[in-house]
């Protein structure tokens, strides 16, 4: 039996096309789940990008307002791709529409706002997703694995970190992300909710953190509206201030008694994408880095017996999610992938009628502990979560 879903896509910059195309690859992928998605409208404020969408991806139409695409009986999902300042909106509306939400995180520009769109989506009853890709790699499922088997013990540390050196260069342009009136917090929001995503996936809840913040590059040339992404470089022109953090550090306490560190800067030298968790456990380790995303390092151990060092694993068709892209042993798959894995896991909950993970109330649980981590910037002291 074949299932239609019908899909609005708002906002059809990188991310809007990312997840267009992930739409696109699902019946290819996982063809067993007989799961079709339909690209309905793409929503832009700037026609010139919405009808470039529409032409690149095969939408039906597109449209300038998002009404358009609320008022259409076809569209199931509305799927928000826009600047964090629209999250909001625009969720509150799909949800009393009654549409199913796929929300990139951070989902809202604040603590607050995350937690008013996971009160309407569960008030509405739609089902959610948010973007929280990282988790679908496969050998990061596989990890998750071997937690929930025992294989690690009672976890006692964990270390997570995303180093993004995308805005190193202080030329790089004022986009919304350095805005805080329009993407709330900087780092904290941009990469360590993905870092806390991660945490709360493998190692589970938070009970208290301890943090501090640093913005390294105080002011950037001004971007053109429309034009270009977070990566653009302009070397002439005007300068604005930057008014949200580039850097966040925590110390955490997990709520089962693991100690941790949060990490994340946008303007570090060195590493690209370095989305990365390091974990130990009573028997053993385990640690992952994006950079190197088809690969795992475990470390079992039996007391006295245990092995020096760690064994790396290469990703294959034996871990979860790999055999749908290609059945070759160590053929790695990249970020594209995880995002069609992603788009999968949200299609096939609808199917189901069953809320899956990770949905508007995990990126809530994030939230709270972003909150935590503001309020103790203030108080230069521990905050429970």
């Amino acid at each position: 039996m074949m299932h239609r879903i019908g899909i609005a896509v708002v906002g059809m910059g990188w991310m809007g096309t990312q997840h267009s195309e992930s739409y696109l690859q699902v019946p290819k992928r996982f063809a067993f789940s007989e799961i079709v998605p339909d690209l309905v409208v793409c929503v832009d404020e700037v026609e010139a990008r919405a009808r470039a969408a529409q032409s690149k991806l095969g939408f039906q139409r597109y449209a300038l307002d998002l009404q358009d695409a609320l008022n259409d009986p076809e569209v199931q999902v509305v799927n928000i791709c826009t600047p964090n300042n629209l999250h909001l909106p625009v969720a509150l509306a799909a949800a009393k529409a009654g549409k199913h939400i796929f929300c990139e995180k951070p989902v809202g520009r604040t603590p607050e706002e995350t937690e008013q769109i996971a009160a309407a989506a569960r008030e509405a009853g739609v089902l959610s997703f948010v973007g929280y890709n990282y988790r679908w790699a496969p050998l990061v499922q596989y990890a998750k694995q071997l937690i929930q088997e025992g294989r690690i013990g009672d976890i006692t540390h964990y270390r997570g970190r995303f180093f993004a050196g995308y805005a190193t260069n202080p030329n790089a342009v004022l986009s919304w992300r350095f805005q805080s009136e329009v993407a709330g917090l900087g780092s904290t929001a941009d990469l360590l909710s993905h870092v806390t995503d991660m945490a709360h996936m493998l190692a589970g809840p938070i009970r208290r953190v301890v943090a501090n913040r640093e913005t390294f590059i105080p002011k950037r040339p001004l971007a053109t509206p429309g034009e270009g992404t977070h990566f653009t470089v302009r070397t002439e022109g005007p300068m604005g201030e930057v008014t949200n953090e580039d850097y966040v550090g925590a110390l955490v306490t997990f709520a089962n008694g693991a100690q941790g560190t949060l990490e994340a800067c946008r303007v570090i030298n060195g590493p690209q994408c370095e989305m990365a968790f390091e974990l130990n456990g009573t028997r053993g380790a385990l640690r992952w880095n994006f950079e190197r995303m088809n690969e795992l390092e475990v470390m079992f151990s039996d007391g006295a017996d245990a092995p020096e060092g760690y064994t790396r694993l290469l990703s294959g068709p034996q871990y979860p999610f790999h055999a749908a892209f290609n059945p070759g042993y160590g053929v790695g798959l990249g970020y594209a992938d995880l995002k069609t894995i992603e788009a999968f896991q949200f299609l096939q909950s609808i199917v189901n009628g069953k809320q899956g993970a990770p949905g508007l109330d995990d990126a809530a649980a994030v939230a709270r502990v972003i909150q935590a981590i503001q309020k103790s910037w203030d108080s230069e002291r521990w905050e429970n979560v």
